[in-house]
């Protein structure tokens, strides 16, 4: 019996070409050890999905909460095709963890649906730091590299489903 390598995308296709692909990355810089791990992870996907350098622009937030906002700020002021949100909630004795969770999904949902946008969501929400070093390139793979790759797909599908629709002129930078 094949045994799987954690460590390769769990994608079973291959990503479509992202070499007219632009992307925002924004990274929490809370738990830095681990969501620049998770940055690593999806900059190596990009590139070897063929989007080059100059078309992945990173920006730094200061924790998992204000991800939302941070990619908003890349809908609202640049002229990518979808952003990837980075970041890293550890449970505490609080329900503080609780909140953030539930504020930074609520956030990106919203944001997809307003401005029309991808936005992949590349947030751990572990138990412990064990746990979330596991997921950004230990045992379990690197969630950065899953989430560029959702951020690709959704890009492709968008242009497909765009490029199908008879009432629509295609543009990726449509905004509501």
């Amino acid at each position: 019996m094949a045994t799987r390598n954690h460590n390769l995308s769990k994608f079973d296709s291959p990503l479509p070409s992202a070499a007219d692909m632009r992307f925002g990355i924004v990274v929490a810089e809370w738990n830095r050890e681990v969501t620049e791990a998770l940055l690593e992870g999806a900059v190596r996907t990009l590139r070897a999905a063929g989007c080059p350098d100059m078309n992945i622009q990173i920006k730094y937030v200061p924790g998992t909460f204000e991800l939302s906002l941070g990619a908003q700020f890349f809908a609202e002021y640049t002229d990518v095709d979808a952003v990837i949100a980075l970041g890293c909630v550890i449970q505490g004795d609080t329900r503080h963890f609780d909140f953030i969770c539930q504020g930074v999904t609520q956030g990106i949902t919203q944001l997809q649906i307003q401005w029309n946008m991808p936005i992949a969501f590349g947030v751990l929400t572990v138990n412990d730091m064990q746990q979330a070093l596991d997921r950004c390139g230990g045992r379990h793979g690197n969630k950065g590299d899953e989430a560029a790759a959702t951020a690709i797909n959704m890009v492709k599908l968008q242009i497909d489903m765009e490029a199908a629709s008879p009432d629509h002129e295609p543009d990726r930078r449509n905004i509501n």
